[in-house]
């Protein structure tokens, strides 16, 4: 151990049986640890062909207290256990149950091979040992919070776990966007290239310091011209506008938003003629593919015609075509507000920037790697209903990290999002989650999360969370750090905003009595004087 016995407080002793996973202590009733306190134990391990004693840092997650004299199966009455308290007879025994995390080797966390044997000294693990324990290089590390049962532990996780995704999972409320907020902090400060497709403005002020003034201005927000976002550019700050150039769609393009099948030649062609008619004279627009598909009078092009006007409700083609070179840039995040947006725009600005930046990663026009942040992913990627996004995100999920290209899916319904996308996410940050169907769903997705871990869910706190996969060196629960930055989307203070409806009636009610009461002095003193 680094540090030694004597400043080590001990705890108790390891009972029962044991295995390199698990093991019970009795423990001293005096120090009473509580659940989600972490403790080390001695244990033997075989370590490049040599016996060394090394410290096994475990986690507690169970604590019984029981009495012999109060047992159940002699099923005290009243009055008995009333005469037992009285002569002091009541044995009191604490029963903690700890699962094995692992110990550290030159930074790495290896697990144990070997079962630790009863009768060895349970101690508390201390701050020192549990810092390095969950402490990365700095040029890797994301400080993401501090252990919940130790504020004093910083926790962080690795980048290099990025490369085989990430998911934020929990119920509505929990702070997971506010978590994914600490995370975008943490990659701008660190060079990362990010790309957030934004939903409810929940990232739009990820420039602003809560304490006033700038975090950053390498942060760029991109706004449709119909978007009717919750916020207006001077509240924003750097906003610029995403558009698309209608005449820059190729025919496989159209094709595909507008939902026609690739077996559907004759209506393919159709518009192919009609295209290839308008590219003659100068730049055209959907309006006028419409109206030749319409003069053209043929059955194909009648036919076409029904499926390519779905295209008016995708209020989104303008006269340039935003350059995708735009939003990916080094050490920039690039907000894309899709608040106020109907679902079909927002599906297809999802669709349109995803396949534009795994082209660009594909193939090599932008060398660094690209972190893509889609809240509200169960939008994009629902488990059997089909949107256009979906099959793109479903290929970065599987092919992305090949180019270094990597997601952060982020939801409150894991239970709704396509499970091949979920199961390709190997880390996972897990927030307050009490719905069984989610919980399955995580469950199912994650071979890291034991049964106990899930159980703890529930009983998470706002801002606590379980941190699980290749991001951590083992499963570490940790209170999410306060952001630097201002949090968008966030509820209203219901409490304020009701004081503030019943301040405005009252003003308006004196403000109708004072005006009454003007006009009997006026009516009064006119009365007087005739």
């Amino acid at each position: 151990m680094s540090d030694s016995h004597e400043q080590l407080e001990r705890l108790g002793y390891v009972i029962g049986e044991a295995s390199p996973s698990q093991f019970y202590f009795i423990a001293d009733e005096d120090k009473h640890p509580p659940r989600w306190e972490y403790v080390v134990v001695k244990s033997r391990e075989a370590v490049d062909g040599f016996e060394v004693e090394v410290p096994i840092i475990a986690q507690v997650y169970e604590i019984t207290s029981l009495s012999l004299a109060l047992n159940l199966e002699n099923k005290p009455n009243l009055e008995a256990a009333e005469r037992l308290i009285k002569a002091q007879l009541v044995d009191r025994r604490l029963i903690a149950k700890a699962r094995v995390l692992g110990f550290t080797l030159k930074g790495e966390v290896l697990q144990p091979r070997r079962a630790i044997h009863p009768g060895n000294v349970v101690y508390k693990a201390s701050s020192t040992l549990l810092r390095e324990f969950y402490s990365y290089p700095s040029e890797e590390g994301l400080h993401i919070g501090y252990l919940i049962t130790r504020p004093d532990v910083p926790v962080s996780i690795t980048v290099k776990g990025f490369r085989r995704h990430l998911a934020i999972l929990a119920q509505t409320g929990a702070g997971k966007s506010y978590a994914a907020g600490v995370l975008l902090e943490e990659l701008l400060k660190k060079g990362a290239t990010v790309i957030v497709l934004d939903p409810h403005a929940d990232y739009v002020f990820i420039s602003h310091k809560r304490t006033g003034g700038k975090f950053s201005s390498r942060v760029t927000v991109f706004k449709t011209r119909e978007s009717t976002g919750r916020y207006g550019e001077e509240q924003i700050g750097n906003v610029e506008t995403y558009e698309i150039k209608f005449s820059d769609l190729s025919i496989d393009e159209i094709a595909t938003v507008c939902g026609i099948s690739e077996s559907w030649t004759n209506i393919i062609n159709a518009i192919g003629r009609a295209l290839n008619k308008l590219k003659e004279g100068d730049d055209y627009r959907l309006d006028d593919l419409i109206s030749r598909l319409e003069k053209t009078g043929e059955q194909h092009s009648l036919t076409a015609l029904k499926y390519v006007k779905r295209l008016q409700r995708i209020r989104v083609f303008g006269n340039e075509t935003t350059d995708i070179n735009k939003l990916l840039r080094p050490q920039h995040i690039s907000v894309v507000d899709l608040s106020g947006l109907d679902d079909e725009v927002a599906d297809y600005i999802t669709f349109r920037i995803l396949n534009d930046v795994f082209e660009a990663i594909r193939v090599q026009t932008y060398g660094y790697p690209v972190f893509l942040f889609i809240e509200e992913a169960h939008r994009f990627i629902p488990y059997r209903e089909k949107t256009l996004s979906k099959n793109v995100i479903k290929k970065i999920a599987a092919e992305g990290r090949k180019f270094g290209l990597f997601l952060v899916v982020i939801t409150q319904r894991p239970h709704k999002i396509d499970p091949d996308v979920l199961s390709q996410c190997n880390s996972q940050i897990i927030l307050r989650m009490t719905n069984p169907e989610d919980q399955d769903a995580v469950r199912r997705s994650s071979e890291r999360m034991s049964e106990d871990l899930l159980k703890d869910l529930p009983g998470l706190n706002v801002g606590e969370a379980i941190v699980v996969g290749e991001t951590t060196k083992a499963p570490v629960m940790v209170k999410i750090r306060s952001r630097e930055t201002v949090e968008g989307g966030a509820d209203i203070d219901i409490i304020s905003k009701l004081k503030e409806a019943v301040k405005e009636v009252e003003d308006k009610e004196a403000s109708i009595v004072d005006r009454l009461e003007k006009e009997k002095k006026l009516i009064k003193s006119i009365v007087e004087g005739v």
